[in-house]
């Protein structure tokens, strides 16, 4: 019990301290490339099509018995919930999950990486087909 009580100090102290600041920045993005976004590619097929569906619509296989649902990608980035447009946001996101939903932090994976995630989900966004006017 009293080492539980040390570490809850010292996480307190470090969270509220000036040095926070310091280490809670999220780190200048790198430039957007093919190479970037494959990386991204390669790791949403791996890890979040299974909750956020192939087509990133927030309808794949595990995504459909969570709650709450998975986002949806396609919606106008503007419109999503945590990251407003923002994609510092949303690599934030990628980086530390979203507290009480199944969206957990994937900071095991290299800043690089995170950021190919990022300039891949954002895509789903942004890379509509436009409807063909009959």
């Amino acid at each position: 019990m009293k080492w539980f009580l040390e570490l809850s100090l010292c996480f307190f102290l470090l969270l509220f301290s000036p040095f926070h600041s310091l280490y809670a920045q999220t780190p200048k993005p790198p430039k957007k490339s093919p190479e970037l976004l494959n990386v991204g590619k390669k790791l949403y097929d791996q890890y979040c099509a299974t909750c956020h569906g192939p087509k990133g619509d927030g309808k794949g296989p595990v995504g459909a018995a969570l709650k709450p649902p998975p986002r949806d990608f396609n919606i106008p980035l503007s419109q999503w919930t945590y990251a407003k447009g923002n994609l510092n946001k949303v690599f934030e996101v990628i980086s530390k999950g979203i507290p009480n939903t199944s969206m957990v932090k994937w900071d095991q994976l290299s800043e690089q990486e995170r950021w190919g995630l990022t300039y891949y989900v954002a895509e789903f966004a942004t890379s509509k087909t436009p409807t063909k006017k009959k």
